[in-house]
Formats: structure tokens, C-alpha cells, sequence
């Protein structure tokens, strides 16, 4: 779900205004972390004083504008690293000497360009606590002592929220809350499976050494089976209780996203704007082909909900100003800009100030930018703001400094491998560059209208590869798909292929996973739900 936080946000140019090579790691809390800047600002003179640690400019066509980062006296050189920690509350930790403009909200969506020897892997996946004896979700206090457990033991840093912890954070690497407890790795950027998939056994080593002396279990599924949202407890952080309120108003399956959803997001960098556009399109093209990959929450309050991904379903009725397939994104128009044009107009849920959630539900990101917000007159945003902003944005693939395939559901350990093997292939795979699989992808897909693109969406939930497509059926598509993974993969030469063994089980035998577990309600289990939190558990 990835509900956003308060956040640090630091930028620097380079030469382009399309490609500002930094490298910013974001925690699932909002932090972002600035690991490092190549040496190519000389070209430009900084304007205005230092102020703390730096002064850093972003240059477009039209104007400069400078950021000034109070960092305690910390010291910035030119052409070399930067190093910045922040945790909540940072909103005053950035100040723009002049209001944001719209091109300073295009560049930082385009300084997440990296060169392609920097591309890396990220994953990110959520799990269901519950008692072992009772199958309940976990409270909250039993969450405070699994966290406080596992920072002692593990040596990870604490996350608080005034008095409450809220998560962990060690290196990279980030352990967060959803709003129903569900518990979440955001994993490092890392470049190759191997590492993600050992990344993943770490994670789950740890969380299962003291989880289970604490009786406590955890469950791979998209959707929570057997409780209903009023048996989920509600995590003490105070976005999650503005959230809460609004999503009744705008959708009748909002709280559903928030309390018993679980996924598996990758995320993937890009080269350019180009290289971003491209990917965005063969991202979302795949999307329900990823949906029905993975689809595995087949299960509602201990019945069969007719769906094999209630939760892909359930983002069709959250909030349809912030959620699906973006048509727009397959205009020739399209870029950075219109990216940026969509998610101003995109309606806010809080700013943060003063250590308080303040309510700016209904409101737009545009009216903010002008200084119009009723919830805090007259104030304007900083780009902390901003990228607050665009992690309350939920489409299929989301763009912020990188793309994020988010249209899987959440599932045992040996899928959360294959997820991130899957995507390779809208990478440019290869140790060079080798475009041959994402080109693939776009050619297979270059035809398929709007209308079949929004059929796949609506479709798949309930009837997976078994959806119609043309003249055939979405599972000979994925067969293609698959293909085309497994060739771009043994082009990257690090052996990675066999992570693709469990997708192409389900591609060879056209059953979602969703669908083996429903031949298991209704033979073995005898149309009792409780023995799901047994075969799969991590």
C-alpha cells in the first residue's frame, strides 16, 4: 500500500534538466536518504547563501530556484558526497528561498534518473501477524514488543511516532506499519535476484526467530480470509486516522485497501525520460498479467469471495481519483510534465507541520502550490510536501523517482522472488546495454487499445489467465511474456533464471494460485478456512 510519511526531500542538478544523477533511498516512513552526487555541478554557478550543511540549485529553462538545508553544520563540497539522516518531524528541515514553481515539481520527478550501470532492484512486501491460537491479527502491543525484539536483537534503528514505535530502519533497508498492522520489508536497491532473494530469507529469519516465541505467525495472501475490519486493529499513526475518515467518501472499498491488503511491489529505475516512458508503458501494459501471476486472495471473512484477487478488485472502488491504468500515459505528450499534471489535481490527504497531521482531504496539490489551502492559509508547499504527495497516488504503476509494478498480491516467500524475475524484463537487461526484452514487450503490446487495456484491468480479478484476449486467452499472452522474462534474465548472465520456476508452473498450467486454494477449501480443508494460515505460512 505504501501510506506515505513527513519526509526529507534534497535535490541537485546536473547538466540536464531531464537526468539529475543523485541517489536517494526512501524509507517506507517518508525519509529519504541522500547517498551520493557525481561531480557535475560545476557547470553552473550556486546562487544565494549557504545555509547549514548546503545550498543546492535546481536550474530549468525559465528560472532558478535554491534549497537551503539546515544539516546542524555539516559541510557541503562541491562535487562530493552528501550525506543526510532525517527522521519525523523534518518538515522545516527544507525552505525554498522562492515558492516551487511547476518545473522545480517536474525535475525532481526527473532527477531520479541513474545511469544504467546504477539501475538496482528494489522489493517490497507486506504479511498478515496473527496469534497462533486464536488465527487473530496481532495488537499493537504485540507489534511494539516484535519491533522492540527485533531492533534488539538484530541491531536495527527504532522509528517512533511520539511515544509509539512505528517501525525499524538498518542501512538501506526498512521494517513499517501499514495501517492494519500488516508488517513490511522495504527492501534495499540491489542488483541482482540472488541478493534480493536472500534480502527476503534475512528478513524472514529474523521476523520468524522472534515472532514465534511470542506465539505469533505470519500469513502470505493478497486479502485478509478469515476477519472482518472491525476485528483489525488500528496502528497509532495519526495520517492513518485522517485516512480513514475520507476514504468512505470517495469509495466503498477504501478501507478494505487499508486493513486486510496485502502486496509485492518491485521497483525499477530508469536512464531518462525516454527510458521512463517506455517502461511505464510496458509496465502497465503487464499489469494484469502480473495480477494474474500472482493472484491469491480468493477469500473473504472465511467464504470464497468470487475473485482470484479481491485485492487488485478492491483498488476498482477506493478512490478513482488516485487509482488505475493512466491512459494517458500512452499519449504522444506524455512525460515528466504530464505526470506532474495529473498528480497536481490529484486531491491531498494531510500536510504535516508542527509534528501534527493536519486535514487537507478534498483539496489539490495545485491550489496548495498557489498558496490556497483553507487547512493552512496562505502557507506553500516544500518539496518534502510534494513527495508526500505523490505516495498518496495509487495507480497501477506509480512514478516517483523510479517506478513501481504494484499490481501483485501478496504471497508466500518462494513468489516473492519470482516477482522481481518477472519485471526484468521491462528493464534493459543486460551488463551493457541490451534493449531486447523491453522492445520486445513494446512491440507485443504496441497495439493493444485503451478499451482492452481497462478489460484486462476489470477482468482479471475475477477470471485470471483465463480471461479472453483476442482470439485466445491472457494465458497464451503470458506464455509470450514469460518467454521473454526468461531470455532477458540469461542475457544478464548472473544465473537467475530459475527464480521464474514458480510463475511459469502457474503460466504452464493456467491455475492462479488463487485457484489452487479455493481446490483446497472445497476438497481437503472441507470449506473451512483456518488451514490457509498453515499452508501459507512463511
Amino acid at each position: 500500500m505504501n501510506i506515505p510519511g513527513p519526509h526529507m526531500a534534497l535535490i541537485s542538478r546536473t547538466g540536464s534538466l531531464h537526468c539529475f544523477r543523485t541517489k536517494i533511498i526512501r524509507s517506507e516512513y517518508g525519509q529519504n536518504v541522500i547517498l551520493s552526487m557525481v561531480n557535475n555541478v560545476d557547470a553552473y554557478k550556486m546562487k544565494g547563501n549557504f545555509v547549514g550543511c548546503s545550498s543546492l540549485s535546481y536550474n530549468s529553462a525559465k528560472k532558478s530556484h535554491i534549497l537551503h538545508i539546515n544539516c546542524g553544520g555539516a559541510g557541503w563540497k562541491r562535487g562530493h558526497s552528501v550525506i543526510v539522516g532525517a527522521s519525523p518531524p523534518t518538515e522545516d528541515a527544507v525552505v525554498a528561498t522562492k515558492p516551487l514553481t511547476k518545473e522545480d515539481l517536474v525535475g525532481y520527478l526527473a532527477s531520479g534518473c541513474k545511469p544504467k550501470e546504477k539501475w538496482r532492484i528494489g522489493t517490497e512486501h507486506e504479511k498478515f501477524g496473527f496469534e497462533f491460537g486464536t488465527l487473530r491479527p496481532m495488537r499493537y502491543e504485540q507489534i511494539a514488543d516484535l519491533l522492540n525484539g527485533i531492533a534488539e536483537r538484530f541491531d536495527w534503528d527504532k522509528i517512533m511516532e511520539g511515544e509509539y514505535i512505528i517501525g525499524l530502519k538498518q542501512g538501506k533497508q526498512s521494517i513499517s506499519l501499514e495501517p492494519g498492522g500488516q508488517f513490511e520489508l522495504s527492501g534495499a536497491p540491489l542488483e541482482t535476484l540472488h541478493q534480493t532473494c536472500a534480502e527476503v530469507n534475512s528478513h524472514l529469519y529474523q521476523v520468524k526467530a522472534v515472532a514465534e516465541e511470542m506465539g505469533i505467525g505470519f500469513l502470505g495472501i493478497g486479502f485478509q480470509p478469515k476477519w472482518g475490519i472491525k476485528d483489525i486493529p488500528v496502528m497509532p499513526k495519526g495520517r492513518y486516522e485522517i485516512m480513514k475518515n475520507y476514504m468512505p467518501k470517495v469509495g466503498s472499498l477504501g478501507l478494505d485497501m487499508m486493513f486486510r491488503t496485502c502486496t509485492v511491489q518491485v521497483n525499477l529505475d530508469f536512464s531518462s525520460e525516454a527510458d521512463m516512458i517506455r517502461k511505464f508503458r510496458a509496465g502497465l501494459a503487464l499489469q494484469p498479467i502480473a495480477t494474474a501471476l500472482f493472484a491469491n486472495s480468493p477469500f473473504t471473512e472465511g467464504k470464497p469471495n468470487g475473485f482470484v484477487s479481491m485485492r487488485s478488485h478492491i483498488w476498482t472502488d477506493t478512490d478513482r481519483n488516485r487509482t488505475g491504468m493512466l491512459p494517458f500515459v500512452f499519449d504522444d505528450s506524455f512525460g515528466f510534465e504530464q505526470y506532474v499534471d495529473y498528480a497536481l489535481d490529484v486531491p491531498m490527504y494531510f500536510v504535516y507541520r508542527e509534528k501534527k497531521y493536519i486535514d487537507c482531504t478534498g483539496m489539490t496539490f495545485r491550489d496548495f502550490l498557489a498558496g490556497r489551502l483553507p487547512c493552512i492559509p496562505g502557507e506553500l508547499p516544500t518539496l518534502d510536501d510534494w513527495e508526500n504527495h505523490l505516495t498518496t497516488i495509487f495507480p497501477e504503476v506509480r512514478l516517483k523517482r523510479y517506478l513501481e509494478m504494484r499490481g501483485a498480491d501478496g504471497g508466500p516467500w518462494r513468489r516473492l522472488c519470482a516477482l522481481p524475475a518477472f519485471w526484468v524484463v521491462v528493464r534493459s537487461v543486460g551488463i551493457l546495454y541490451d534493449e531486447v526484452s523491453l522492445q520486445n514487450v513494446l512491440d507485443l503490446t504496441a497495439d493493444w487499445t485503451q478499451e482492452e487495456r481497462q478489460m484486462l484491468r476489470n477482468k482479471v480479478p475475477v477470471t485470471g489467465l483465463k480471461t479472453p484476449f483476442r482470439d485466445g486467452l491472457l494465458r497464451h499472452v503470458a506464455e509470450d511474456v514469460l518467454k521473454l522474462a526468461k531470455d532477458g534474465l540469461e542475457r544478464r548472465g548472473f544465473k537467475e533464471s530459475g527464480f521464474l520456476n514458480e510463475v511459469a508452473e502457474v503460466v504452464r498450467t493456467g491455475v492462479t494460485p488463487a485457484e489452487k486454494l479455493l481446490e483446497l477449501y472445497n476438497g481437503k480443508w472441507g470449506q473451512n478456512i483456518d488451514p490457509v494460515f498453515e499452508e501459507l505460512l512463511y
